[in-house]
Order: C-alpha cells, then structure tokens, then sequence
C-alpha cells in the first residue's frame, strides 16, 4: 500500500461501486423509462461516463496497491440498499434521482475528496462532475413541472424520501468504516453529524433549483 492517508482506499472504494452502480442503473432507466430515443441515447451517453469513471478509479485503487474488488466490497450492501429502496417508477422519478439523490451523494464524496493527496483529490473531483447529468435533468423536469404543476408535490416528496435513505446508509457507511469518515469531518471539532446537517441544505438548494418545494 502506498503512503496515501489512511481512509484513502476506503474514499476509492466506495466511490469506484457507486460510478458502477450508476452506470448499470442509468443503463436499465435508459431502457426501461425513458419515453423517447433521444433520451434513450443521451441517457445512454450519461451511462457511458459514470463507467469511464469507473474505471479511473479502479485504475487509481490499483496504483495505491489496493484491491479493486476488496475495496468495493464494504459498501456493496449499503448502495445496492439504496437503489433498491429508491427504484423509480417512472421517467419523473428517474430524473429526479439522477439529478438530486446522486448528487447528495457526490456531496458525501466530496467532503472527503478535500482532505486527501492532491493526485486523488483531482481524480475525485473529475469523476464528481455532473454538470451534464444535471442539465439533462433540470431541463426535462422544469418542462413537466411547467406543463403539470401539480407533479410538484409528488416528486417533492420522492426527493425527501430518497435523501433521507441516502442519509440513512451515509451514517452506516461513516460508522463501519472509521478512517472513511475520518475523512467526511473538518479539524475544527466538527463530527460527522455536522457534515450532515451540510448535505441537507445543500440538498435544499438542489431541489429548489430544480423547480421542486421543499417540504417540511
């Protein structure tokens, strides 16, 4: 292993899984939701990128003398827990998980991303962008949400219910892998409850942005 901080290969881990988790669901939502070949393709071309991605990572964790496969295994159960407890019933739903459930967990990502060697911090942060994942998103929502107002409430809630699993196997990821959420916390005395409380406004200001109320 090489002299990369400790939790390192845990951030690799965990993200490597969820690029291919993302990649195979965008495929199957491509197939199986999307209402036009247009947007079969372009999703298509979203699912082509997280699996690039992929294998960057899987790349990078081989470079650090790990494991690709022991390092994804951990978080295996935690993000096949989360899409199967957020699989989406329709083109709606399909977009508003793409768009605001992965990207609080890009946050999660993120937060660690900040405080590790600059060699994977920069690899994290090229794998982390989704500005054409959000754009694809946004512009298909806000045209539903301008044409039926009243999808507004259902997929507020869908969002809620999605960042609130999200938050739920975050937790349990942070707890089973202590060097991994050694990495999520400032060295200010911050605990990993406060880099929570963070993710939910940053999810606030997701949803508004995309058309959405928050709720409650």
């Amino acid at each position: 292993m090489s002299d990369s901080r400790p939790g390192v290969a845990d951030l690799l881990g965990v993200l490597a899984y969820a690029e291919l988790t993302a990649f195979l669901r965008l495929a199957e939502d491509a197939a199986r939701h999307a209402p036009t070949l247009t947007d079969r393709a372009e999703l298509g071309d979203l699912a082509a990128a997280e699996y690039a991605h992929f294998r960057l990572l899987r790349d990078r964790l081989v470079s650090v003398g790990a494991d690709p496969e022991e390092a994804m295994a951990p978080f295996v159960e935690a993000l096949d827990g989360w899409h199967e407890l957020t699989a989406p019933k329709d083109w709606m739903e399909a977009l508003v998980k793409a768009y605001v459930g992965t990207g609080i967990a890009l946050d999660f990502y993120r937060e660690a991303a900040s405080r590790v060697d600059e060699e994977t911090g920069a690899l994290v942060e090229e794998v982390l962008q989704d500005e054409e994942r959000c754009r694809f998103a946004a512009d298909r929502v806000g045209a539903a949400l301008e044409k039926d107002p009243t999808l507004n409430g259902r997929l507020a809630l869908w969002s809620r219910r999605m960042v609130g699993e999200a938050l739920s196997q975050g937790r349990r990821v942070a707890e089973a892998r202590p060097e991994l959420a050694a990495l999520l916390v400032s060295g200010d005395g911050e605990d990993v409850t406060g880099m929570f409380s963070r993710l939910s406004e940053a999810h606030g200001r997701r949803m508004a942005a995309l058309g959405l109320t928050p709720g409650p």
